[in-house]
């Protein structure tokens, strides 16, 4: 077929176009954000599987706790973070242009509360002092755990501390207990503790507490299939380490700089939702009802958790959370074969 000057210009145009588009599919770069801790995510950062996914490069950015995550969305210096709900339901109560876009791990047994030898049950905190990283996931469970068991609160000492801090505060005595998450569980145990309850026991009790992938909206609409192929990662990631637990927790331990008893205590105690399953009713939903899902009435059930202690305002809790989860991309991630 022979093509006239008109229809050259046009196709011209049209390859012009596509080059644009093309040079613009993906960012320079991603910066992604962790909390230095044991996860499968970070396999994917150590063989550069999720480079490689992405097709660009991939920035590492280490927070302590959720609430240094949140300062990093509000300051633009991360598009995607893998931390606890409750900082993810803060953050999007005060509005901030974030959205949740899967499930990281439901947590079991790697969040637990660590004591003295002379507390033998939940019961026995009473009269004690107790620990907690502030806006966490460890501070909602132990808050829950409180409620559900009937304990009187006002004789329960509850102390704010981040993770370090109750480490050494321990140390020297100046704390009973610690609800707290590896490998600063493990270093309170080591240190003449023992467990006594884990948040996989609030379950019962109708509470769901998870870590979630974050991300900022502005990225989101901006990037929408790089979200579903960060999700198929993480499936690739999870099922690596089901296929072989061991070598999963010792490529992760070396890479976190924890024991390999840490890093297998940790991965083994998350629950993890497949993609398939994290978009029915029994967890983020299809879209269609995300506030009756199950992680949608955890999350009000969350919010109305941070509005008792202060953290965030009632008028500030929205009526709807639909606009703060998005399960587009999941749904992407199961209709689009992996590359």
């Amino acid at each position: 077929m022979k093509l006239t000057t008109t229809s050259m210009s046009v196709v011209g145009l049209m390859v012009l176009a596509f080059n644009s588009y093309a040079s613009e599919a993906v960012p320079k770069e991603v910066r992604v954000a962790y909390g230095g801790s044991s996860q499968v995510l970070v396999l994917a950062k150590v063989d550069g599987s999720l480079e490689k996914a992405l097709n660009t490069k991939v920035k590492w950015v280490q927070f302590a706790t959720g609430a240094d995550a949140l300062g990093y969305f509000a300051s633009d210096a991360i598009d995607i973070a893998n931390f606890g709900s409750n900082p993810a339901v803060a953050g999007i109560a005060r509005n901030l242009p974030i959205e949740i876009f899967g499930i990281a791990g439901v947590i079991a047994t790697s969040e637990r509360l660590i004591a003295k030898e002379d507390i033998k049950t939940l019961q026995d905190i009473e009269g004690k002092r107790v620990a907690y990283p502030p806006n966490s996931t460890a501070q909602y469970a132990l808050d829950a755990a409180i409620l559900v068991n009937n304990i009187d609160r006002s004789k329960v000492k509850l102390i704010p501390l981040r993770p370090s801090e109750m480490v050494a505060a321990w140390k020297r005595g100046d704390i009973d207990a610690g609800y707290v998450w590896a490998p600063f569980a493990q270093e309170l145990e080591v240190s003449g503790g023992h467990s006594i309850y884990a948040t996989k026991q609030l379950q019962e009790d109708g509470y769901l507490i998870y870590n979630n992938y974050v991300v900022r909206t502005e990225f989101a609409k901006a990037y929408p299939e790089l979200l579903s192929k960060f999700l198929q990662v993480h499936q690739e990631k999870v099922d690596e380490f089901k296929n072989d637990p061991a070598k999963a927790a010792a490529i992760v331990a070396k890479d976190v700089g924890a024991p390999v008893s840490t890093a297998t205590n940790t991965l083994s105690g998350l629950e993890y939702p497949t993609l398939k399953e994290q978009v029915t009713a029994q967890w983020l939903g299809d879209g269609s009802d995300t506030d009756n899902s199950g992680i949608g009435q955890a999350v009000h059930k969350t919010a109305n958790f941070l509005e008792s202690i202060g953290e965030i305002r009632k008028r500030d809790i929205p009526e709807s959370f639909d606009k703060g989860i998005n399960v587009n991309y999941l749904k992407q991630a199961i209709a689009t074969p992996a590359q």
